[in-house]
């Protein structure tokens, strides 16, 4: 039974969805359905409002069960084969009462089976079904093909048949999903539905007219796609731009958790509970401001749209229609006239919340698996024709631009836009989201009349800040980097032209204020007049510094800073004294290892004499070798002790001049500004 409730309303968003109304009229306790697709069932049951504005009350919304059809069939009592469905469906339901018309009387009993029966007609024997029926006390057969009428009088069996008709008949459209809304009042009364579904992105494309000494004109389309299983016929069509949340939720498979299985124990004796003692207890776990539904109204897309602007030009111009005016070949405007003659466009806007509205003011059809063009704007605006240079986009030539401001008093969804320019199309460009008063740059050709040409160069600027602290002297100067931007016009018309230059942490110096500063890029503007060259100079700085440690200065290196003005006279000295510490200090180490280097071959020559001593005998030759020998230790031993003494002298005095170093150099603290 078709479903009394139409589509009256529908609202398209941005993000995915469309909100949809229905109306209709019911009576008494009558039923409604609505048929969805299985995948937009999560969105209606998230969703949906049902209301009965006369008096009424809605009682229920029951939907299919997501079983499949295979699990649904089982759990019927009766099974009806592709074949033989009329005896092996008597054969299921014995004991069941019916009332069965043979002939022309009627006859009531309980089933008691069917069987097959040869009967002979003529020279052959066919065999045919038979139904025997318990009536009263007696049985009585019937041949089946003989029945006229064969009702069942028990409710139940009447119901699990119904079931299961249903239940087949259902799976024919398998991605079909029943929903069924159950009234209850009295008399006729209207019913209404609203819900949310999945949808297209309504989208929109822009034309941009640019007539000499004329402001601007702005003609906007929206693009809607019915992608449903219903015509919309003569709705109220109303499109969103902005982005609220939205989200998807499985809320149609049913949820099952998962109990605990207790089973039952058997057992010979009952032994005494002894509950365990507990230790720790852990916690119990623990098991938005509506929105303004009144929408404005919408547009008429039941006829074709026009066909001035239902595609782009094929042509660079607009030819003249046969025996009509002159559009595009004769006295300028023509274009202008045309379109605000022919689209008459009374799009009712309002701001709901941080959300923007069209509502086109006349009812809309736009059938199953089709779409259409709503015209949305037909408005000037504040703008004028610019050049814009970026070297990342096109290092010789800048862009031709609109510089767009959107007076129109609408929230413009973005979209591509179609320029045209004294009736002439001249390119095409993206136009961004723009709210009321927002201006843009919008980009639609190369400019070949004007060439720009860049030159870079880089230098580190002097030095203008010295600091030592903590042993270290750190002077800052200034990276400095410049880019001349020379432009030279060719064109016989001034020209506007912008020139982006990255921000990157830089700051300006000695360079024109921009214009425009954005996240990424100055704007710098310059008025180029017909046939000459500008230059921009563009100069950025940024800090940096060179480190000196203090501990490795030499002599040299004072008398850098000092005349380079880094430091004053007065740590100039103290850099020299610090200088005479470590010379000092290099003093000590050298001598520090000319004792160690002596001491060292001292050891290795009584290795030597005491290796010989133990190689010779007995004799009066070989005594009086050894006692040269143990003279010669002798001796050794006396200058081994005289360099221990002057080893350790050494060694304190090498620590008191690095500490005396190390202090001086931790206590000097200067600051100054060049």
């Amino acid at each position: 039974m078709p479903s009394p409730l139409s589509i009256r309303r529908v609202v398209l968003y941005k993000h995915g969805v469309g909100y949809f109304e229905r109306r209709g009229k019911v009576t008494g306790s009558e039923t409604a359905h609505l048929d969805f697709k299985a995948r937009d069932m999560n969105d209606v049951l998230k969703s949906m409002t049902v209301l009965d504005l006369n008096g009424g009350s809605v009682s229920a919304v029951s939907y299919d069960s997501t079983k499949p059809l295979e699990q649904l069939l089982s759990e019927a009592t009766i099974r009806i084969p592709e074949h033989g469905s009329l005896t092996a469906l008597l054969g299921q339901v014995k004991g069941a009462r019916v009332r069965a018309r043979v002939g022309g009387a009627q006859v009531e009993g309980a089933i008691v089976g069917l069987e097959s029966l040869p009967v002979v007609q003529g020279e052959a024997s066919v065999v045919r079904p038979f139904l025997t029926l318990l009536v009263g006390a007696s049985l009585r057969t019937f041949d089946v093909l003989e029945l006229g009428e064969l009702e069942f009088l028990d409710e139940a069996v009447r119901k699990d048949l119904e079931f299961y008709l249903a239940t087949v008949m259902s799976s024919y459209k398998k991605d079909s999903k029943r929903l069924s809304i159950l009234t209850a009042g009295e008399g006729s009364r209207e019913l209404f539905v609203s819900y949310v579904l999945e949808s297209p992105v309504w989208k929109t494309s822009y034309r941009i007219l640019l007539d000499e000494g004329q402001p601007p004109l702005l003609q906007g389309w929206a693009m809607v796609d019915n992608t449903g299983d219903e015509d919309w016929v003569d709705v109220e069509l109303s499109l969103i731009a902005g982005l609220p949340v939205s989200f998807v939720h499985d809320l149609y498979n049913p949820r099952y958790l998962r109990r605990p299985v207790v089973e039952v124990r058997s057992e010979t004796g009952v032994a005494p509970v002894i509950p365990e003692e507990a230790y720790e207890s852990a916690p119990s776990e623990p098991m938005m401001e509506s929105v303004d539904d009144s929408f404005g109204s919408s547009a008429d897309m039941a006829s074709p749209i026009m066909p001035s602007m239902a595609a782009p030009a094929a042509a660079p111009r607009m030819m003249r229609s046969k025996g009509g005016p002159m559009i595009g070949g004769g006295g300028r405007g023509g274009m202008r006239e045309a379109l605000e003659q022919s689209t008459s466009v009374t799009t009712l806007t309002k701001e709901v919340g941080d959300l923007f509205e069209y509502g086109v003011d006349r009812p809309v059809t736009v059938h199953r698996n089709q779409s259409a063009l709503v015209p949305i704007v037909h408005r000037p605006f504040e703008g004028r024709r610019v050049l814009l240079y970026n070297r990342a986009t096109r290092e010789k030539n800048p862009m031709a631009c609109i510089e767009f401001k959107n007076t129109t008093g609408l929230t413009l969804e973005g979209g591509p836009v179609t320029i045209t320019e004294d009736e002439t199309y001249v390119g095409e460009a993206m136009l961004d989201t723009l709210k009321p008063d927002d201006t843009r740059f919008v980009p639609y050709a190369v400019e070949l009349s004007c060439v720009v040409s860049v030159e870079e160069d880089r230098e580190d600027g002097p030095v203008f800040r010295a600091r030592i602290n903590r042993g270290t002297l750190v002077v800052e100067f200034f990276h400095l980097r410049r880019r001349k931007v020379l432009a030279r016009n060719k064109a016989k018309r001034p020209q506007v032209l912008f020139v982006e230059h990255p921000r990157t942490g830089w700051e300006l110096k000695d360079t024109a204020t921009p214009a425009e500063t954005t996240d990424g890029f100055w704007r710098f503007k310059r008025e180029l007049a017909p046939g000459a060259s500008d230059t921009l100079v563009i100069t950025e700085r940024s800090k940096g510094h060179r480190q000196y440690a203090l501990g490795n200065l030499g002599l040299d290196e004072v008398a850098f800073f000092l005349d380079s003005r880094f430091i004053d006279p007065r740590v100039a000295q103290a850099l020299r004294d610090v200088v005479a510490l470590r010379e000092k200090l290099s003093n000590v180490a050298r001598d520090l290892q000319r004792l160690n280097e002596e001491r060292t071959q001292l050891f290795k020559d009584q290795e030597r004499i005491r290796s010989n001593i133990d190689s010779l005998k007995s004799g009066a030759s070989q005594r009086e070798l050894v006692e040269r020998f143990v003279t010669k230790l002798n001796a050794q031993e006396d200058r081994l002790e005289i360099i221990g003494r002057e080893l350790e002298r050494l060694e304190q005095e090498r620590t008191r001049l690095q500490a005396e170093t190390n202090q001086r150099i931790e206590s000097l603290s200067y600051e100054a500004d060049l």
